[in-house]
């Protein structure tokens, strides 16, 4: 379980990332979403103990993250975003030398990283040197990794930026298969409907929603997203585009040709509260 109380952090430059946040996060799988820049990676490092806040506390399974940060890196594993396998090592040998740097001995290191990397669906490619492997066979090490170090609380920053689709998909199955406490940061908002038990929701270094995916969509129960290039009623305006929304069984009578009906997503929360409202 992960608690915050208060959390704020300024940088040296004045930028305040985090605006004293507090929360709880005691689901399986728990996702951080918001815009880039909302304060998602700035969280991350505070509760993984890779950064200081500037205020305010947090505590993983009790242990205080600044004054227990060692037994914290005990039981918790972080996958930063930017984490990039050795380039001329075989996958294998990528996740043993992170095991064996966690303190797991050569044979159990062994044992534990073809497992995981089974698990992940690497079976066939742990023998590959890293800069063989794809885009998203790559992020699949990092999943291996955090799979195989049976952590209690496994932090992933943005796992699936930049890669394709099909790669996604690999990524998340891949999550699933994780045994602890999953943290994730996205800016996919499919991605944390896809995964997510409990969706933490940011916006400029500020919490404004926290609940199941179908909790934060309640509002908007029954209703499609209409997109047009002209404004009809009560719409909100992204870019050059109008979005409004109708009850579903309305939509095609209401919509020209041109419109675009698409269904609620998490998005739609952020385009209700990021923009201004014009009527």
């Amino acid at each position: 379980m992960i608690e915050a109380d208060g959390l704020r952090k300024r940088y040296k430059d004045g930028t305040v990332a985090l605006k004293r946040v507090s929360f709880r996060l005691d689901k399986k799988i728990s996702a951080i979403i918001g815009r880039n820049g909302a304060g998602k990676t700035t969280l991350m490092r505070i509760l993984s103990t890779q950064m200081m806040p500037t205020s305010g506390s947090a505590t993983i399974n009790g242990l205080d993250v600044i004054k227990q940060a060692d037994e914290i890196r005990k039981i918790a594993v972080s996958i930063p975003q930017e984490a990039r396998p050795v380039d001329y090592m075989p996958a294998v040998d990528c996740v043993k030398l992170y095991l064996a740097a966690r303190g797991f001995g050569s044979k159990q290191a062994k044992v534990s990283a073809e497992k995981a990397l089974r698990t992940v669906g690497l079976g066939d490619s742990m023998d590959k040197i890293a800069y063989e492997l794809s885009g998203g066979m790559k992020r699949k090490v990092f999943v291996a990794m955090a799979i195989a170090s049976n952590a209690d609380v496994i932090f992933l920053d943005e796992p699936t930026t930049g890669l394709d689709p099909f790669s996604r998909v690999e990524v998340w199955s891949a999550i699933r298969a994780i045994k602890g406490q999953v943290i994730l940061t996205t800016h996919y908002m499919e991605e944390a409907q896809a995964l997510s038990n409990d969706v933490l929701m940011i916006e400029a270094g500020k919490i404004f929603a926290q609940g199941t995916v179908d909790q934060l969509l309640r509002p908007f129960n029954g209703l499609v997203r209409v997109e047009s290039q002209r404004k009809k009623g009560t719409a909100y305006k992204v870019g050059s585009t109008w979005v409004s929304y109708v009850k579903k069984g309305m939509a095609k009578s209401l919509v020209g040709k041109d419109d675009i009906i698409k269904p609620v997503t998490l998005d739609d929360l952020f385009i209700k509260r990021g923009v201004n409202l014009e009527s």
